[in-house]
């Protein structure tokens, strides 16, 4: 296979899973979760409700056996809190207050039902979580670009893989240089010399992917955001949104979802540099070279040294 071909197989985590649950159910669904999902169990809904403004939880999971009407009004309050982080009831054991609890859940958004009285049930439980994985905005950004870049270079499709499941998160391009084994400086030099906007714009904007499919939930604040997101302040994700996307983050909420913000990377960042990424390589210097060869004028390509002293680059080489 060429090497622009390869792809790693994406490796996607455990699904984190807020529970209220019986205890035998807790045991149960433990015991079924085979890698795919881990739990945390809850008392109280309340206690769910930290999980999601903690990013603690990517789904949460509700006994139908436990249950009651005095709960209806905070679980309905959650699932409009958190539109984006889907909730499912588990049936286990069939009472006589089943079909009106059931019922009272559907009415007030639960999202599906998972019958586990049989065997099967535990079965549909694991595949209903791994399904959610999929849906993830990381994994449909690297899907959405995956199709882009189908024939890039095996170290330029690293580069975006690393933008979307490194842990921690991508925040800076010595990150990402780290990570690529190069230098800073030599891989912005590389994006620059192919006239590519820079690692650090690639940067900036995936952040804001992510930013902007989690306030897609009300129930998160900006802070909220700005923290799991890990910059060092809300004034600092409030500067970061004025410098890349011109406007407050109140604006930014109201104007781009996690969706909308993905189509602005690719149209942006992908689509009118693609006949230079799908020849790009960030990493060995000589075959970019080459193969970008037509992309470059006749100018003798100054040293990285003389171009940081005539001052091309020394915009650039602030964003490190």
């Amino acid at each position: 296979m060429s090497p622009r071909l390869r792809r790693t197989p994406l490796t996607l985590p455990p699904t984190p899973v807020t529970t209220i649950l019986t205890p035998l159910e807790r045991i149960k669904v433990d015991a079924s979760a085979e890698g795919s999902y881990v739990t945390m169990h809850r008392s109280t809904v309340e206690e769910v409700i930290e999980d999601l403004r903690e990013r603690r939880a990517d789904v949460v999971l509700l006994s139908v056996g436990r249950y009651d009407a005095t709960s209806t009004a905070r679980i309905a309050a959650m699932v409009n809190e958190f539109p984006r982080i889907p909730a499912f009831a588990l049936l286990t054991d069939l009472q006589k207050s089943t079909p009106q609890s059931v019922l009272s859940l559907g009415q007030i958004g639960i999202r599906g039902l998972i019958d586990a009285r049989q065997q099967s049930g535990w079965k549909a439980l694991r595949e209903l979580l791994i399904g959610e994985q999929s849906t993830d905005i990381q994994h449909v950004a690297l899907a959405q670009l995956s199709h882009d870049l189908i024939v890039a270079h095996t170290d330029c499709w690293r580069f975006f893989e690393l933008l979307f499941t490194h842990r921690p998160q991508i925040a800076s391009v010595r990150q990402v240089a780290r990570l690529m084994n190069v230098i800073p400086t030599t891989l912005i030099s590389r994006f620059y010399r192919l006239r590519l906007p820079s690692p650090k714009r690639y940067i900036e904007v995936a952040r804001l992917i992510r930013a902007a499919r989690l306030l897609e939930n009300p129930g998160l604040s900006v802070s909220s955001v700005a923290r799991q997101l890990e910059y060092s302040s809300p004034q600092a994700f409030s500067r970061h949104v004025r410098k890349v996307m011109k406007m407050s983050p109140v604006q930014f909420r109201k104007s781009y979802d996690g969706s909308g913000m993905l189509q602005f990377f690719r149209r942006e960042l992908i689509q009118p540099h693609l006949t230079t990424l799908l020849r790009f390589h960030p990493v060995e210097a000589k075959p970019s070279w080459i193969a970008c060869d037509d992309q470059i004028d006749d100018t003798p390509i100054r040293t990285l040294r003389d171009r940081v002293k005539d001052g091309d680059l020394r915009q650039q080489s602030g964003d490190l």
